[in-house]
């Protein structure tokens, strides 16, 4: 009896593990030391290891930057306290480090407020569930306003452009926005959208704030990440929102968290708002 033919996907997650594997076990010298590797070294692993080789070469990093995790003997040389994280490190190269964080993940029990949804019928009527419905409801509802809680106002979407700080990798912020307080300061702000099987990499975080540093020297920037998270109920679906920075030039930690959750103006309750009002704006919540 002929055995049974692996499904596309499964068969794309063997030969992923098998290269991310040769890739480490070529490179990794211990110590927990960073190295760099090159796209182009696929093909040739995939050669000596028995595997077809990889078509869309960039989707390999791409997987486990944003979607799944290392092979656990990747994970089994991870000091307490450090996760593996792959960062670019130029064209077609790119660099495993140890960070103090990986993902950027909501928490759980998290205070829920409630906005009223400005997003417009039309648009919700078309809206899907990806990054880019994401960015608009966050758009139209002034998120951003509301959680930073300065004025501010979109300047680009999908914005490409290199970092010098990263032998000059090609980035892609998904909307830049530009804002103003009160007492004159200017901020730009890149944002990050993630929703469905996409997770919210600490490394993308830190090459928009680097990007950020070099091209906005005399504005402060707030780099936001957004989460759309389906409960499968769309009355209760909400959006949490990020602030991270930049501790040294390496590591990225979490600044503050917010949930919101976009309804009609009269499912907010008076006891919704005298609890708010209980809330500070720099307690954890």
């Amino acid at each position: 009896m002929s055995k049974t033919k692996p499904a596309p996907e499964a068969q794309k997650e063997t030969i992923y593990r098998t290269v991310v594997l040769g890739l480490f076990e070529k490179h990794y010298k211990g110590k927990g030391e960073s190295f760099d590797f090159a796209q182009s070294e696929y093909d040739a692993i995939c050669r000596d290891k028995g595997v077809p080789q990889i078509g869309n070469k960039p989707d390999l990093v791409y997987q486990y930057r944003f979607r799944r995790p290392l092979p656990p003997e990747i994970e089994a040389e991870q000091p307490k306290g450090r996760k593996w994280v792959i960062e670019l490190a130029g064209k077609g190269k790119y660099r495993f480090a140890l960070r103090k964080l990986k993902w950027i993940t909501p928490t759980e029990g998290l205070v829920e407020i409630k906005v009223p949804d400005q997003t417009p019928e039309i648009i919700k009527q078309y809206a899907r569930t990806d990054e880019q419905a994401l960015l608009a409801r966050v758009r139209y509802n002034r998120l951003i306003d509301v959680f930073l809680g300065i004025t501010t106002c979109s300047l680009q979407n999908h914005l490409r452009a290199t970092v010098r700080a990263l032998k000059s990798s090609q980035i892609e912020i998904d909307e830049l926005y530009i804002g103003l307080n009160s007492t004159g300061t200017h901020f730009v702000i890149p944002v990050q959208a993630k929703a469905g099987a996409d997770n919210i990499a600490a490394v993308q975080a830190r090459q928009d704030l680097l990007y950020c540093a070099e091209q906005f020297p005399h504005a402060t920037c707030k780099a936001v990440s957004a989460q759309f998270v389906d409960t499968r109920d769309e009355e209760k679906n909400y959006i949490v929102l990020f602030e991270v920075a930049l501790e040294g030039p390496e590591e990225v930690v979490l600044v503050r968290e917010r949930r919101y959750r976009l309804v009609n103006r009269k499912e907010i309750t008076t006891a919704d708002l005298d609890f708010y009002k209980t809330l500070r704006d720099d307690q954890p919540m």
